[in-house]
């Protein structure tokens, strides 16, 4: 029987390791309280996959993850029976063929309700799947338990798992399904946000890098006409290659004022974005000339 006590017991305060605003705390907790499934949205790369994973950390709850893909079907994640290799093993007069039970393969959210312990369930990318998909969870993530046709039996959640899923926006998601979640988006961080998240991963970087270098990024961020806005991590990994280059301040400055920035590629991720930034460039540097 599943279990029905409050789970307000546990609170989420963040991590050493992730930055969480209050009022993503806030949407945590409530999905705690609530007992519902808690459906983060944003840009991708501000840290919706990992904000699970520290979640479960925090929690001290074991985390199990279910990557959507295009092809994946909601059945899957109860369980799938192996018709194929039962009929193959009946051919060869197998034992093991009597049992259909050495034919089925439990699916994540299978796992999550036997699980003796609540555990973080994150379901991540939702909107990749067919539109069908949210709906056809419904019932399970509703009720905490499905029916097992082959072998006629209910599984029931033992523990009621708190169901982190993850949506990058691209389809819009079922009514019926979003009223049964806790909806939070991530805000791209702010400047101050984004400084604090980059002190987790860099401590020691210096103070005027890291104006120029956050100088740089919300400028690029902020360029008419950008296909594809760079995102947190993707300025992370370029701090990580500005550091070792041992690139200074003056550096990072003159390059993003004069062409586009160093090491652009970490930031940038296809050629039109890098060609507006190239003309981008090429009309400041020749405004510059024409007022000296």
């Amino acid at each position: 029987m599943t279990n029905t006590a409050p789970a307000s017991v546990q609170r989420f305060d963040g991590t050493d390791r992730y930055v969480a605003t209050d009022d993503l705390k806030l949407a945590v907790n409530a999905a705690l309280t609530l007992q519902r499934p808690l459906l983060i949205k944003g840009e991708p790369g501000t840290g919706k996959t990992m904000l699970a994973e520290e979640v479960a950390r925090a929690l001290g709850r074991p985390l199990l993850q279910w990557h959507i893909k295009s092809t994946t079907k909601a059945h899957q994640g109860l369980y799938e029976y192996d018709a194929v290799s039962r009929l193959r093993d009946s051919q060869l007069g197998e034992e093991k063929v009597r049992d259909i039970r050495n034919y089925i393969k439990q699916g994540v959210l299978w796992q999550a309700f036997v699980a003796p312990e609540p555990v973080v369930l994150l379901i991540d990318e939702i909107d990749k799947a067919d539109i069908e998909f949210p709906n056809d969870l419904l019932r399970e993530l509703d009720q905490m338990e499905f029916y097992v046709y082959e072998t006629h039996e209910t599984v029931r959640a033992r523990h009621r798992p708190l169901v982190v899923i993850t949506s990058n926006n691209e389809k819009d998601l079922p009514d019926a399904f979003l009223r049964r979640c806790f909806f939070h988006y991530i805000r791209f961080p702010d400047r101050d946000t984004l400084r604090a998240i980059v002190d987790v991963h860099f401590s020691n970087l210096h103070a005027d890098v890291l104006r120029a270098s956050l100088d740089t990024f919300f400028a690029l961020r902020d360029a008419p006409g950008l296909k594809k806005k760079p995102s947190t991590s993707e300025f992370l990994d370029w701090l990580r290659l500005l550091i070792a280059e041992d690139a200074t301040a003056a550096e990072i400055d003159a390059h993003a004022a004069t062409s586009v920035p160093m090491l652009a590629g970490a930031l940038l991720k296809n050629e039109q974005d890098m060609h507006l930034l190239e003309r981008l460039a090429a009309v400041t540097r020749s405004s510059a000339r024409r007022q000296q």
